[in-house]
């Protein structure tokens, strides 16, 4: 049950200190999530702040540290958290009026961290339906965690919230190919290489041909059917949240058309949303939100 308004000012400022290292962590890591999320009003935005950071602790524990004790340490305390003891980490305790706030949903945070542990012992996914079942556990179980904060009803909009954070992985994995495969990861699917006839040797030094671009545009328009999938949610969200997550929807896809105009230079390069590009997708979801 959501607290009346006093109630949640004064136990979010109990944790303001827990909150500020929450919002350097997204801002430090995620500019575009950061753009987006901070318009939320204050608490909701924290909220979100805290989230991330949780997920980024559990990211970082695999693609940074290459640790799983980390990971399963973290694992072990939100055991404790959800038992209603509180790890000494900023994160958790800036959780704790999130938990006390939303009726959250406990699965999701196993889920992701599940993801994270098939990260640690990874294999290039088979089928396609491989690659999107990992999607889920890496990053659609993020916007499950973030539906009760955006939703009276998040369980209304539960595949929509799958959808998208599955489209912004395929998204992920597009844009960084040759990042990923430096660090012996290949997501692109095993059946899905052998549709487009491109070998791992093609990956390896980097060739964009036409085969290459049939299979990423292959991923890429299953990510924007995922995207448009994703936004038929934005009447269940609250008012005061739909400019913010049609903002994420925008932003992540048009990382789809960066690449697209680097002429799919993925292997090298990082490819990001120009600001004058940000502006205009302000103005686009503005006007899009006048029509619902």
């Amino acid at each position: 049950m959501i607290k009346r308004k006093n109630d949640l000012t004064k136990i979010f400022s109990m944790y303001e200190s827990d909150f500020a290292l929450c919002e350097q962590t997204i801002r430090n890591h995620s500019k575009s999530f950061y753009k987006a999320f901070s318009k939320l009003p204050k608490q909701k935005a924290l909220s979100i702040f805290a989230i991330y950071s949780f997920c980024r602790e559990a990211d970082d524990s695999i693609d940074v540290y290459g640790d799983v004790d980390r990971l399963n340490k973290l694992k072990r305390e939100l055991d404790d958290f959800l038992a209603g003891e509180i790890p000494d980490r900023y994160f958790w305790r800036a959780l704790v009026p999130v938990f006390e706030t939303y009726e959250m949903n406990q699965q999701s945070f196993y889920d992701m961290l599940l993801g994270q542990e098939m990260d640690w012992a990874f294999q290039q996914p088979e089928t396609q339906t491989e690659l999107e079942e990992y999607s889920y556990y890496v990053a659609g179980s993020v916007g499950l965690m973030l539906l009760p904060i955006l939703s009276d009803c998040p369980d209304e909009i539960r595949s929509q919230a799958i959808q998208l954070g599955e489209a912004m992985q395929i998204t992920n994995i597009l844009r960084d190919i040759g990042e990923d495969f430096n660090n012996q990861r290949i997501y692109l699917p095993k059946e899905i290489m052998e549709r487009f006839d491109v070998s791992l040797n093609s990956l390896e030094k980097g060739i964009i041909n036409d085969s290459f671009i049939e299979l990423w545009e292959y991923e890429a328009t299953r990510a924007e059917q995922l995207y448009l999938k994703a936004q038929t949610m934005l009447h269940t969200i609250h008012k005061d949240c739909q400019e913010a997550l049609l903002l994420s929807i925008y932003f992540y896809k048009e990382i789809l058309n960066s690449v697209r105009q680097s002429n799919y230079q993925c292997f090298n390069k990082r490819n990001f949303v120009k600001k004058s590009q940000q502006l205009e997708l302000y103005q686009k979801a503005k006007n899009y939100l006048k029509t619902l």
